[in-house]
């Protein structure tokens, strides 16, 4: 076990159900970054409406100032980017 390896954080509000959009990134963000991470962590929020994602507790992602959640490739691109900037992230790279 790698502890040095980031650990990411997704925190979703559990009141608007958004637990199984934040499993399924959690699991997206597993199978793309298995050797680049050390985990991925869920957070039930007591905010309503959070979902943020962060990286070592660094945001890199917050629905509340984007308007919007993010896409998969687009999350996978930010996380490479503060991770492994040389990572190939294959079909997610093309437009």
């Amino acid at each position: 076990m790698d502890i040095s390896k980031p650990t990411i954080s997704v925190e979703y509000c559990p009141k608007c159900n958004w637990m199984l959009r934040a499993a399924y990134m959690a699991q997206e963000i597993l199978s793309t970054f298995t050797e680049d991470i050390h985990g991925v962590l869920l957070i039930p929020s007591e905010i309503a409406g959070k979902y943020a994602i962060s990286i070592d507790q660094q945001p890199i992602f917050d629905r509340k100032e984007m308007g919007r959640f993010p896409e998969i490739k687009e999350l996978k691109q930010l996380i490479r980017d503060h991770i492994n900037p040389d990572k190939d992230l294959g079909h997610s790279e093309k437009k």
